[in-house]
């Protein structure tokens, strides 16, 4: 199971700024990797723990901004298509695998 996160989040001013900044470092911080800019990957085990995820992710969101999230099976996201570009490094090293040690 994938959780597909998006967001755009003003950055106006420095404060804005720091908090994209802090977002998106807390989404690395807990296993996303970048599929492309806005747009984090996180796997997991099962449907089960992908909702547990999200609310505790409901919890660290950023007050301003737009943050939505959708699950979708390893098949689902194994039949995405690519139109222009590649795959990012992220998705070079996960490939299929559903769990990567670094």
């Amino acid at each position: 199971m994938r959780l597909l996160l998006f967001f755009d989040l003003p950055m106006h001013n420095k404060k804005e700024i720091k908090i994209y900044t802090q977002f998106r470092k807390y989404l690395i911080q807990n296993g996303y990797l970048m599929v492309q800019y806005s747009v984090y990957c996180k796997l997991f085990a099962n449907r089960e723990a992908a909702v547990k995820h999200v609310q505790i992710l409901k919890r660290n969101i950023p007050a301003k901004g737009i943050v939505h999230v959708m699950l979708v099976t390893e098949k689902q996201y194994a039949r995405m298509e690519i139109l222009i570009g590649g795959k990012s490094v992220q998705e070079k090293l996960a490939g299929s695998k559903a769990f990567v040690k670094l």
